[in-house]
C-alpha cells in the first residue's frame, strides 16, 4: 500500500484541516481492489465517533472500481456510523461529480485551507486538475440510515 500512496498522494502523510492536520494513510483501515491479480484501486478511512472520514480513494482503471470501493465502505460502516464524510480540493471536479452522483451533499467550503496545509506539506502542488489553482477544501457528506 505504501508505494501506491506515495505514487498517488506524494507520500503516506496527508494533510487536511478536516483531518486535524497530518494523517498517516498507511496506518488506516481500508481496502485494495484487485482484478485478475492486479491492484486496480485503493481506499482508506478514519472513524471518529459516528462519522467515517473517507481519507483516500483511487481507481486505477475504469469499470466502477471507485464506486465498488465506496459501496464496500458504506456497507462496512452502515449501522455503526451516522455519515461518511470526504474532503476534496476545489480543482477536483471529477471527484465532486463522483461524490455527488453517489449521494454525497456539499456541507462546507474552507477557503484557503490548502494554502494552510502547504505549510505542513510543501510538496502539495499549486496547480491541480485542468491547471486550476489548488486553494480550497470542499467537504461533502453522505447521511447513512441506521
Amino acid at each position: 500500500m505504501v508505494p501506491l500512496l506515495e505514487r498517488e498522494w506524494g507520500g503516506v502523510e496527508l494533510v487536511a484541516l478536516s483531518l486535524g492536520g497530518v494523517v498517516d494513510a498507511s496506518r488506516l483501515p481500508g481496502w485494495l481492489a484487485e482484478r485478475d491479480g492486479e491492484v486496480v484501486g485503493l481506499l482508506t478511512y478514519l472513524t471518529s465517533g459516528d462519522v467515517v472520514e473517507l481519507v483516500t480513494i483511487n481507481a486505477f482503471t475504469g469499470g466502477g472500481v471507485g464506486a465498488a470501493l465506496l459501496e464496500a465502505l458504506v456497507e462496512e460502516v452502515r449501522g455503526s456510523a451516522a455519515k461518511v464524510r470526504v474532503t476534496t480540493t476545489n480543482d477536483n471536479t471529477r471527484a465532486l461529480r463522483f461524490y455527488q452522483r453517489a449521494g454525497f451533499r456539499l456541507t462546507a467550503l474552507r477557503p484557503g485551507a490548502v494554502d494552510e496545509s502547504r505549510r505542513l506539506k510543501p510538496q502539495i502542488p499549486v496547480l491541480g486538475h485542468d491547471r486550476i489553482p489548488i486553494r480550497d477544501e470542499l467537504e461533502l457528506e453522505m447521511e447513512l440510515s441506521r
